[in-house]
């Protein structure tokens, strides 16, 4: 089987897969299978019957070439599936396997033909989108302080502006981008995930018009200063893929997640926030918001 690049113009094509889309990591929305491309990472795919096969490849890494887990709206892949349509495909390892597959499967059987490693910097956060909604409790208090520090200074002066992600603000959203990378010094070295992801903002934000996905960002004076870019994941989930603000300005990030939860989620029982990718910063900042849960992210290897 050959898989070949997936691009934007192949998002028609390639949603009606993902219709019953039951897996609960941010891998497995369509939207972010295409935004993740760079010049280091390149999603490649391909139909096979009633199932959508994705693989990445690595231009320097190679050794990380990997297949997620078919995507299928009429069946599951067994893990004897699974050995035969790696070789298949020329490839060694399955990524971004949820824990509910291991545990439906079981690590016995799963273990006759792969070894299983959880893959802890992937390891998704998900909230219940209630809670960061009302932010109610205690354990939201600090939150809420620090957003009424950023109304009483920003929004009584009527400073704020808050507005849909269109293609004619992307170039506004892409500069800001650029100043936030700057701030934190992502692109230190190209090959880490920050560099990367900031390319995927790049490219949901390039084509956010024509691969399902919604935006919101946030103008004080005039200028972005933060930003949100969110798809559905499953039935009752909704991922917010990206979520940048400038640190400067106390309260911004807070004020501006809960708008996004409010504006972009809302409609979901669960906000999937992804990864912390092992970054001891992230992962502090979104346990600060007592995830509902965490879905674990496993690698299986071809024995």
């Amino acid at each position: 089987m050959k898989l070949k690049p997936i691009t934007p113009a192949d998002y028609p094509q390639l949603k009606r897969f993902f219709k019953k889309q039951e897996y609960q990591l941010c891998e497995y929305s369509l939207p972010l299978i295409i935004v993740w491309s760079n010049t280091e990472y390149q999603p490649y795919g391909a139909i096979d019957g009633d199932a959508l096969i994705v693989g990445a490849e690595f231009t320097v890494q190679k050794e990380n070439r990997h297949l997620i887990l078919p995507i299928s709206p009429v069946k599951e892949h067994t893990p004897e599936e699974l050995k035969n349509l790696a070789e298949k495909c020329g490839f060694e390892s399955f990524w971004f396997v949820p824990e509910d597959y291991i545990n439906a499967y079981g690590k016995k059987r799963i273990g006759s033909f792969f070894t299983i490693a959880e893959q802890k910097g992937y390891n998704d956060y998900v909230y219940n989108t209630d809670d960061l909604v009302t932010l109610k409790g205690n354990k939201y208090a600090k939150k809420r302080n620090l957003i009424h520090q950023f109304e009483r200074s920003y929004l009584s002066n009527g400073q704020v502006k808050i507005e849909p992600i269109t293609p004619e603000a992307g170039s506004d959203c892409i500069e800001f981008l650029e100043k936030w990378c700057r701030q934190i010094n992502c692109e230190v070295d190209q090959e880490l995930d920050l560099a990367c992801e900031k390319q995927a903002a790049i490219n949901a934000i390039n084509h956010i018009d024509k691969l399902g996905m919604n935006g919101l960002l946030l103008r004080v004076e005039g200028e972005v200063r933060a930003f949100g870019i969110s798809s559905q994941l499953t039935e009752n989930m909704g991922a917010l893929h990206f979520e940048k603000a400038d640190a400067d300005i106390k309260g911004l990030y807070q004020y501006f997640d809960n708008q996004c939860a409010r504006q972009l989620l809302s409609r979901y029982e669960y906000i999937n926030k992804e990864s912390d990718m092992d970054l001891p910063g992230l992962a502090k900042a979104k346990k600060s918001y007592h995830p509902a849960m965490m879905v674990k992210s496993f690698q299986l290897t071809l024995r």
